[in-house]
């Protein structure tokens, strides 16, 4: 602190008050309190002060008149509008550190200690305010080592406080203010994501949990509820639901082979149809036993068979309740119909397939395990894409209304050979049946006469040419002439050597050709045949003969 300037002293008179500055506004009464203060210590020093410099010794101070009344409480307050009294020497520097010997009580307080901080703040600007004050401001300093005074008046300063506000810088309480503000939203944004982060590790553990185990409960699939069990009529359901009463599966036994095979019921007086080869291993001594739909089984004799048509009916008894499939009509069935195939593909019986009609009047042959030829059947087939297999031969093939067009013979696989029940790897979408209107009619002459008829021109082909069409033979079976004399044949003029290339307007390409296209007729139709003979064309028509079949 630097030294006063002359007339600042005790005695100086006062003058007009300084203006305050805003840093050295006085001090308020609590600041004040003139109670005994014991020597001060180095640890009780809560502002800190820096030690001004040295200054010449202060005049001796005057015994100031006595306070007008108590001195408050709360410490000595200024009258109002009452000059304050000079004080003496109180701005000076702290005195010479004083013995350590302990200090008297002080005695109360005199009455001008109610005016010491007015007169200091209306005075002109003491040195302290314009002292090394900025320093404390860029931080807190260390704080020195207070020097005890020798009275109690000289450690009394009572610009004390207001020394401890001037170290204090106007921002620095806000600084530190928006600091803790910064920590604490640091803290809160840092809790909430460690919160996030933990809350997201714990949900996936749970989650991977509950995946792997099923839940915390018992684990309860959706599923859908009851329905009528009723269908459309002409749907496949349907139209399976109305047919399986009427479809049997035949187990054939025979001293040399045994078979299985599916048929169908004709009538309620038991006739059943089927395939002949699948009831041809029963022989004249085998047995047949046929199995209905709802588990009965009966025993059943053959009536009838044509291996030339591939067609039998056998027989049961003492069977109630027996419903007959209706017969529809092949030659309405057009090429894309949607079809119904009901057998025992591999004895598994009451099998259902469905499927279109692929092509139409498709000339095939099978069997001929026999090799004369006696055992070959022709068939002007219905071909099918509905899964046919070993076991459904003599199935009923039906119509979107139940009723039967086809009875399911042969198939082709990707091996050699078309015999349904031959053997073969199974269905790869070529499936033939025999057409419903030539089963119907070889299934009335079996039942009624025991043997079937066939229509025949009275010619032998033959079944060597290499040709397009079929070649009349130059001689017959047996060395007889090839063409029947007196047959149809021979009353339109065919010749041998003459090659058949179309019959009712359809191209054949060979003998097993015209004769497929023959059987599908009755004996006593008209046919119209195309004959080359010379390299010349002519049309020729005849009447279909009659022949017994085998």
């Amino acid at each position: 602190m630097p030294p006063l300037a002359p007339g600042q002293g005790a005695g100086a008179p006062t003058g007009p008050a300084a203006p305050v500055s805003p840093e050295r506004e006085p001090a308020s009464a609590p600041h004040l309190t003139p109670a005994p203060v014991p020597a001060p210590t180095p640890g009780l020093v809560s502002t800190p002060v820096p030690t001004p410099a040295p200054v010449p010794t202060p005049a001796p101070v005057p015994t100031p008149a006595p306070a007008e009344g108590p001195v408050p409480a709360g410490g000595p307050v200024p009258a109002a509008g009452r000059p304050p009294a000079p004080t003496p020497a109180l701005t000076s520097a702290p005195a010479p550190t004083p013995p350590a010997a302990p200090l008297p009580t002080p005695t109360p307080v005199p009455a001008q200690a109610q005016g010491p901080a007015p007169a200091q703040a209306q005075g002109p600007a003491p040195a302290p305010a314009q002292g090394p004050a900025p320093a404390p401001a860029q931080g807190p300093a260390p704080a020195p080592t207070p020097t005890p005074t020798p009275d109690p008046w000289s450690r009394y300063d009572p610009w004390a406080v207001a020394r401890a506000g001037a170290l204090q810088h106007p921002g620095s309480a806000a600084e530190s203010e928006r600091r803790v503000r910064r920590r604490r939203r640091r803290g809160v944004v840092g809790a909430a994501l460690a919160l996030a982060l933990v809350s997201g590790g714990i949900g996936g553990v749970v989650g991977t949990y509950l995946e792997r185990n099923g839940g915390v409960g018992a684990v309860e699939l959706p599923q859908a509820g009851k329905e009528p069990p009723g269908r459309a009529p002409d749907s496949v359901a349907g139209i399976a639901a109305r047919a399986l009463p009427s479809v049997v599966t035949l187990h054939v036994t025979g001293a040399e082979s045994a078979g299985t095979g599916t048929g169908f019921v004709l009538d309620t007086l038991g006739h059943i149809l089927t395939n002949n080869h699948v009831v041809e291993p029963a022989g004249g001594d085998g047995e047949i036993t046929v199995v209905f739909n709802g588990g009965q089984t009966a025993k059943a004799e053959v009536v009838g068979r044509d291996s030339g048509y591939d067609l039998a009916v056998v027989k049961v008894t003492g069977v109630k309740g027996l419903k007959p499939l209706p017969l529809g009509n092949s030659d309405n069935v057009q090429v894309g119909d949607p079809v119904v195939a009901i057998g025992a593909p591999f004895d598994l019986e009451g099998t259902v397939t469905s499927g279109i009609i692929s092509a139409k009047e498709r000339p095939i042959t099978a069997g001929g395990e026999k090799g004369d030829g006696s055992d070959v059947s022709y068939v002007d087939a219905l071909q099918t894409d509905a899964p046919i297999n070993p076991g459904n031969s003599g199935g009923p093939l039906l119509d979107t209304r139940g009723r039967v067009i086809g009875i399911n013979s042969a198939i082709r696989s990707a091996d050699s050979g078309s015999d349904a029940d031959g053997g073969q790897a199974g269905s790869i979408g070529l499936g033939f049946a025999i057409p419903v209107n030539q089963g119907k009619r070889v299934a009335e002459e079996l039942i009624n006469t025991g043997r079937a008829t066939h229509p025949v021109i009275g010619i032998t082909l033959d079944m060597d040419y290499a040709g397009d069409g079929a070649r009349v033979d130059s001689r017959g079976s047996g060395g007889g002439p090839a063409v029947t004399p007196g047959g149809p044949g021979d009353r339109a003029g065919i010749e041998p050597g003459d090659v058949i290339t179309a019959v009712d307007g359809q191209r054949v390409h060979s003998g097993e050709e015209l004769i497929v296209k023959t059987r599908a007729h009755r004996p006593g139709d008209r046919l119209e045949l195309t004959v080359e003979r010379g390299g010349k064309e002519r049309k020729v028509s005849l009447v279909l003969g009659s022949s017994g079949g085998g």
